[in-house]
């Protein structure tokens, strides 16, 4: 199998390899044998190995991808693999991205959860029948892998458009009985850059490893913006 990987930062090119196809082999398996075997200066990131930290996110044939729950035979149809670093970040060296704009943006969509309550207090009652909760719950289990934000096109044209993953986790707080600043956070995911610049192009839903859809939780916000906050407590 012929394994095309990018080599360099921004300016760079790519390099070719070849490698044995194996029975169950990821495309990490691939990355990680080249590394070992022919390559010893590759750079990339991966920790877990079992899709649970998503740093092992990368572009393979154009797609954004965890490459540790990829398995060659879904993706080497041509017997050809082509490996990028994620689009829409700046690149490092080879397959690592700086993630500094990704989570930047995160705060700057309120991201930052805001208690009320202090050790001294019970903790909260959560009802977890109540909608606002539940609407919380489909959208949180977002793990920052970012490749929602490598997938979206208006991030790739629009520098200063927050991202799938910060405004999803805007509609996840505002939703959020338990977090204090419902309403900061809310006027902040329609700042500059806000929901309202998101095309509703559904890339990010579409390419989501764990099934999360942040172009729901963005029409959400939009919603809000004329209905108002969600109601907690049914009140």
């Amino acid at each position: 199998m012929e394994v095309r990987i990018w080599r360099g930062k921004a300016e760079g090119a790519f390099s070719s390899y070849h490698v044995p196809v194996r029975d169950n082999q990821t495309i990490l398996d691939v990355v990680t044998e080249i590394q070992r075997e022919q390559e010893p200066a590759l750079a990339y990131r991966f920790a877990c190995r079992v899709g649970v930290c998503g740093s092992c996110a990368m572009t393979v044939n154009g797609k954004p991808r965890w490459t540790c729950r990829t398995h060659v035979t879904r993706v080497a149809h041509e017997g050809v693999l082509t490996i990028e670093p994620l689009r829409n970040l700046p690149r490092i060296k080879d397959l690592v991205c700086d993630m500094g704009d990704f989570f930047q943006k995160w705060q700057k969509a309120g991201g930052k959860h805001s208690g009320s309550l202090t050790r001294a207090d019970k903790p909260a009652l959560v009802d977890i029948t109540n909608p606002a909760r539940v609407t919380a719950n489909a959208a949180i289990e977002c793990i920052n892998c970012a490749i929602c934000y490598s997938a979206c096109d208006v991030v790739a044209w629009d520098k200063d458009y927050l991202g799938p993953a910060a405004l999803n986790r805007a509609w996840t707080l505002v939703n959020d009985e338990r977090h204090s600043e419902r309403e900061e956070t809310f006027d902040k995911s329609f700042g500059e850059g806000g929901c309202g610049s998101c095309h509703s192009q559904g890339n990010c839903t579409r390419h989501c490893p764990v099934e999360i859809s942040p172009s729901e939780s963005i029409a959400g916000l939009k919603r809000a913006a004329f209905s108002g906050l969600p109601k907690m407590d049914g009140n």
